[in-house]
């Protein structure tokens, strides 16, 4: 990777506060997310006079630097600034300041699933793709091309509770390898087959397993893997450490496995079944609400970072009833928004730019904006032709 960001990451962790101010940092599609011990530390208009950093926004418990479409390169020279990030950020935020309960849940929701927006993404672009191919009758529907790229484009949401079971237990500090395999379990060819029988199923011939398809699923595998990280950090303290290696993963399987079929997963989809019933009556009854709400305070959520809460909501109703009319029809509009808004400034004449603004300045303001721009306009291309196959 270039070494071309390596300056401006620098001078952000220093005017950040330096690595001991720093408990977490995570990046997004456009920023840098730092968790500090004291904001009081960070030198905001330091930061934000930066050439390279469009802006510097404090939200949702998080200090961000917002850098542009290229943040992922400048993140990659930040991480080499922080030693130990990975085996230090547990301690960092247990020594970091306090979140609210507000900020904690959407810190969580953020975590869990910011990291699986890009296999989201592909996803639905590939089904994107799908629909262009058939309705220029490049592809039959019935050929095997077409069915490949079927199971190419619903792996994810097939295997999602897998994906989501690594990024929950990521952030609830448990062994991430352990939590994809107890997904396994949930979505194991054997267990689809025994709820497709229909006959009832009782482990040991006590323990009633309810008869429920966790594939693609959002709700369950993340309430499993919440208590797991608890289940494990028990059994880390309680089994000896010469066999720990061992009997940790065989006693999560063992527990994990039989709760999750027994107890955690069926809540978990009970959950699930309640808001697919709402989101069935508000696009029977009301299906302008969460258009017009969501649409009209979606500026104000991204400032805050509540978006990251509203988001899961899209892929809940898209895995319980095939498509989603609350979260991805608002995105869709915001990102023509702002590509227009974003288009503006790309070709705005030289003369209505401040005087005083570097050349290195205007540079990367408008290089942001021409990614920025890009970006809605690919997307609104393919959703527009193609909307009716990502949505339903």
């Amino acid at each position: 990777m270039s070494k071309k960001y390596e300056s401006l990451a620098e001078m952000i962790v220093e005017k950040v506060g330096g690595t001991e101010n720093i408990s977490a940092v995570r990046h997004c599609q456009t920023r840098l997310r730092f968790t500090l011990r004291d904001t009081q530390k960070a030198d905001k208009e330091g930061i934000q006079s930066l050439d390279g950093v469009a802006q510097v926004v404090e939200s949702g418990g998080m200090f961000q630097v917002v850098i542009g479409m290229h943040v992922a390169e400048v993140f990659e020279e930040v991480e080499k600034f922080i030693p130990n990030r990975e085996g230090q950020e547990e301690q960092n935020a247990e020594n970091g300041r306090k979140m609210s309960p507000a900020d904690y849940v959407i810190d969580f929701v953020s975590s869990v699933f910011q990291p699986i927006v890009p296999a989201l993404s592909g996803a639905g672009m590939l089904k994107a793709l799908m629909a262009l191919l058939t309705v220029f009758h490049l592809v039959n529907t019935g050929s095997q091309t077409y069915y490949i790229l079927s199971f190419f484009a619903d792996a994810t949401f097939a295997f999602l509770p897998i994906l989501l079971a690594y990024t929950t237990a990521k952030r609830m500090k448990c062994n991430a390898i352990l939590a994809m395999s107890v997904a396994g379990i949930m979505c194991h060819a054997n267990w689809i087959a025994l709820v497709a029988a229909g006959e009832p199923v009782k482990f040991f011939g006590v323990i009633p397993f309810y008869l429920v398809s966790y594939t693609s699923t959002v709700i369950p595998v993340i309430l499993v893997i919440i208590v797991q990280s608890f289940v494990e950090k028990w059994l880390n303290k309680v089994i000896p450490k010469a066999v720990n290696l061992v009997f940790v993963p065989m006693f999560t399987f063992l527990i994990m496995g039989t709760l999750a079929l027994s107890v955690l997963g069926p809540v978990g989809d009970y959950v699930g079944e309640g808001l697919a019933l709402i989101f069935d009556w508000l696009s029977t009854n009301a299906s302008w609400a969460p258009a017009v709400l969501i649409g009209g305070l979606f500026p104000i959520m991204v400032m805050f970072g509540i978006h990251h809460a509203i988001a899961p909501l899209g892929s809940m109703q898209m895995a319980s009833l095939g498509f989603d009319s609350i979260f991805g029809p608002v995105y869709w509009r915001y990102g023509i928004d702002g590509d227009y808004r974003a288009g503006i400034v790309w070709f705005e004449p030289a003369q209505k730019i401040p005087a005083d603004c570097s050349n290195d300045r205007r540079r990367s303001g408008r290089s942001v904006c021409r990614s920025y721009a890009y970006t809605p306009f690919c997307d609104g291309l393919f959703r527009d032709s193609c909307s009716a196959s990502v949505y339903r």
